[in-house]
């Protein structure tokens, strides 16, 4: 059993965490940086660990430092959180080698789904439906131009280790492939380590539809529903809700099949999620976050369910604590990521202190963060503050709700993203969720009457 986690990262993902582990009965080490000496998660662990300076690539990214730390304060585990090193497979696979246990999907899983084709081909196997694209990473501008011809524009262009939009290009015609094909590599390699490159149908407007998995080392594989991410910015999440208002239940309880026995026939274990385009009525893969992520607290409000000491047990060893037919959702449930940026300025970073700091508080309300009143958000990590989840009876009453927990939360000394949520609140699109990923790039005005 495990008796001693490091975790290694850092804000709210670190407190949470810390949190499930000492219910657990486990203790907790955290890490810092030199801008984090003092932060929460420091504050929050039962013990600390300096591992270097503000600047991440030589602190939560020094793998050398992350292992020295680990065995210095006596860890038996290290659980990575999302963000940082916890999709890094080389990092995953260091830990296995190690003494320490890895709490997270292995590292052969990290391979299997960290390459797009390679995952694509996986789902493809198991019978999940794929948008029509290449099977294998392609090396001529001519071969997108060919796939356009076959298929039909706009098609994408996506970097085989990619993810958040890095490395994708939109290609609306052969005179636009060449140069996409080039970016497309270049920022692959710039952000991934990998410069190769896919092509696949493009969907004009998808809604963004992920399934929430755990697997244990015996074989078993549990779906915990759907969440639904279709509010984003320039592909980044926003605002994320379960169940998906747009699902009938038995295109629910396909797609959510379909991920479980998905990632079962890749031999999955821990916490991931399977992500999905769906377009008039039908879904297609996407791709396999093989790690914990932000939204998984909507899905454990309408569960019930402790996914991170799900985690915790399964790396140790144990088997899932509940059977499929055990999971039941109740309600609704809604997450928004308040962000210390200014929404009036193109959604600019705004670091800063805290000087006033008042979450909000009443029924249906969670606060997952990692910063107090007087806390510091630096200028050098993520600005995410933290996040409220709101859950109530159904998703009428959670947009209701949704409005008294924005409108009652105080803070002062930074630019939140608040208004912005607020203003998505009142736009009817939302409201009557005819929003797709395109949402607020192209069709949301909202914010101006915020």
């Amino acid at each position: 059993m495990i008796t001693k986690v490091l975790v290694a990262n850092r804000g709210e993902i670190a407190v949470r965490v810390m949190q499930a582990a000492t219910e657990l009965g486990i203790d907790t080490v955290a890490v810092y940086s030199d801008a984090d000496e003092t932060a929460k998660h420091v504050r929050r662990a039962d013990e600390a660990a300096h591992v270097g300076s503000s600047v991440a690539g030589k602190s939560y990214l020094d793998q050398e430092s992350l292992l020295e730390a680990a065995s210095e304060t006596g860890a038996d585990a290290i659980h990575p959180g999302y963000g940082f090193l916890a999709e890094n497979e080389s990092f995953a696979r260091r830990v296995e080698d190690s003494e320490f246990i890895w709490i997270g999907p292995p590292a052969d899983a990290m391979a299997d789904f960290g390459e797009k084709t390679k995952a694509r081909a996986i789902m493809a196997d198991a019978g999940v439906p794929i948008v029509p694209g290449t099977d294998e990473p392609i090396d001529d501008p001519e071969r997108v131009k060919a796939f356009g011809d076959e298929h039909g524009y706009p098609v994408a262009i996506k970097a085989d280790g990619g993810g958040g939009g890095r490395g994708l290009k939109v290609v609306d015609g052969p005179d636009e492939a060449e140069e996409a094909f080039k970016n497309a590599k270049r920022e692959g390699e710039a952000y991934f380590d990998n410069d190769a490159v896919y092509v696949e149908r493009f969907l004009e407007n998808p809604r963004h539809i992920e399934v929430q998995v755990i697997g244990d080392e015996h074989g078993n594989v549990r779906h915990l529903y759907e969440r639904d991410c279709s509010v984003q910015r320039r592909q980044q999440k926003l605002i994320e809700e379960t169940p998906s208002p747009v699902l009938d239940e038995e295109t629910r309880e396909e797609l959510c099949e379909s991920a479980r026995s998905g990632v079962a026939e890749a031999g999955y274990s821990n916490a991931g999620t399977v992500e999905f385009l769906y377009e008039d009525g039908e879904f297609y893969f996407l791709e396999v976050n093989a790690r914990i992520q932000v939204e998984h607290t909507v899905t454990e409000a309408v569960t019930g369910i402790d996914i991170v000491k799900e985690q915790f047990r399964v790396a140790a060893g144990e088997a899932i604590s509940f059977e499929q037919d055990e999971v039941k959702t109740r309600g609704a449930a809604m997450e928004f990521r308040i962000n210390a940026e200014d929404p009036y300025n193109d959604f600019s970073p705004t670091p800063g202190t805290l000087e006033t700091y008042r979450p909000p508080t009443g029924m249906g309300v969670r606060v997952d963060d990692g910063v107090n009143q007087d806390d510091r958000i630096s200028p050098f990590y993520d600005s995410l503050v933290g996040k409220f989840i709101v859950t109530a009876q159904d998703r009428t009453e959670v947009l209701e709700r949704s409005k008294r927990v924005l409108e009652e939360t105080d803070i002062e000394g930074i630019s939140t993203t608040i208004p912005f949520h607020l203003a998505v609140l009142a736009d009817d699109a939302f409201v009557d969720s005819e929003h797709t990923t395109k949402y607020l790039d192209e069709q949301f005005e909202g914010l101006d009457d915020a």
